[in-house]
């Protein structure tokens, strides 16, 4: 289940699983928990099972609906069995966006294209690294039910 974690920032475990999700720089993660605590547009969801976080979301939704994923991370010992793609459904049905974009290296752009998201690449935009646009349109509600 996703809960609002962004009160939470101070817990160790949430810095654990935000650090799988960016490269791994003491002073990127500082940065980037900083940046949750100040901004009200950026929203923090953790996902639990049995009492245990094991996966976060971090996102902002902008104008037209459109989400923009800017960290998703699950435990090791959880990866591989839908709890990423869980947390993305579930996003889609608590905060109904259009569309959801996300940037990707190559590790992780095979879970976007495997959840049905369509890919672009953006080339080489820091040395030796392919980055990614993720895109997937959302089903409006009601064709979603029929």
């Amino acid at each position: 289940m996703l809960i609002d974690i962004k009160s939470r920032l101070d817990e160790p475990e949430i810095a654990e699983l935000l650090e799988y999700s960016i490269f791994p720089d003491p002073v990127r993660l500082e940065q980037t928990l900083n940046d949750y605590k100040r901004s009200e547009e950026l929203e923090l969801y953790g996902y639990e099972t049995d009492g245990k976080l094991i996966g976060l979301v971090g996102f902002r939704i902008g104008p037209g609906r459109v989400m923009e994923l800017r960290h998703i991370a699950v435990q090791p010992d959880y990866r591989g069995q839908g709890y990423g793609r869980g947390q993305i459904l579930e996003l889609i049905h608590l905060k109904n966006p259009a569309e959801i974009v996300a940037e990707t290296d190559e590790d992780a752009v095979d879970f976007y294209r495997n959840i049905g998201f369509e890919i672009v690449s953006l080339g080489e935009k820091y040395p030796g690294a392919e980055r990614f646009r993720c895109t997937y349109e959302v089903e409006p509600e009601e064709e979603r039910e029929g």
